[in-house]
């Protein structure tokens, strides 16, 4: 069973076993930080393109971005050009959007190319998920490269189970290859699939890195924490089940988890010559 390591609710202090875990993996040679946005960095709020990192989290990410041999990824069921609009961080951070499907690595973008098939996939998934938020109060949809969203955050509870079931009944009809993932109040229906296990598993491939730390909210951030290996370091922000290792309360408190990791991340290679 994993951890409850809930950090004191100023955010200032990190228990022992999670200081200590974190030491352990602040040595490692490279180290990859990679990290969800919503309701990790940034608290949740109502309309997505209002969240933002809280300060003391976009300081210590600044930091880890800063440390030698390190290397820091945000990783998000956002689209790129959402996750590049709230958490501009420019092009100092790799960035995996859409759950994996886009990623922004070093190199020019990768384009997202759908397939003639795909591209169909796709038109069915808008027309029925448009009927459906057209006749439920607060329900709206947000488009993304290879799907879409269904977001019920501001619904009622009725109306939100409403949307829910509808959307995945009529789609295994309309798209029954459509992947489906579920989240905090959001559904949300792909023409592609991926997790965020996978783009962790890229990632640390491409970083070449000894180590990974991994901190994420949601039910889609499961798939990263069963993905993490016996020297890497996983931290569920909020409540819920989860795989991770450790636990703490919130944004806030990821933010105090990060500022100690970068501390721990600077003693450790002050005096190498590492490269970023």
């Amino acid at each position: 069973m994993p951890i409850d390591d809930r950090v004191g609710a100023s955010g200032s202090g990190v228990r022992r076993d999670l200081r200590d875990a974190l030491g352990a993996l602040a040595a490692t040679p490279r180290l990859l930080v990679a990290l969800d946005f919503d309701g990790t960095l940034a608290p949740v709020v109502d309309d997505p393109a209002k969240a933002r990192a809280t300060p003391e989290a976009r300081a210590a990410v600044e930091r880890l971005i800063a440390a030698p041999d390190t290397r820091v990824a945000l990783v998000s069921g956002r689209s790129l050009r959402d996750l590049e609009q709230v958490a501009p961080f420019g092009d100092r951070v790799l960035l995996v959007g859409s759950h994996g499907i886009e990623l922004r690595l070093d190199e020019p973008d990768d384009v997202l190319a759908l397939d003639a098939e795909e591209r169909a996939q796709l038109g069915v998934l808008g027309e029925v998920l448009d009927q459906i938020a057209g006749t439920l109060d607060s329900v709206w949809i947000e488009p993304k490269p290879a799907g879409f969203a269904l977001h019920t955050r501001l619904a009622s509870e009725r109306h939100s189970r409403i949307a829910h079931l509808v959307a995945i009944n009529e789609l295994k009809a309309e798209a029954p290859e459509a992947t489906v993932r579920l989240g905090k109040n959001v559904i949300e229906f792909s023409v592609r699939s991926t997790t965020k296990g996978e783009a962790v598993e890229h990632l640390r491939r491409y970083t070449r890195a000894t180590a990974v730390f991994y901190a994420g909210d949601d039910v889609t951030d499961e798939d990263a924490f069963v993905a993490l290996n016996a020297e890497d370091l996983g931290v569920k922000s909020g409540d819920g089940p989860t795989a991770a290792d450790h636990r703490v309360g919130g944004p806030a408190d990821v933010a105090a988890v990060l500022n100690l990791l970068a501390t721990l991340r600077e003693t450790h290679t002050k005096d190498g010559a590492g490269t970023n």
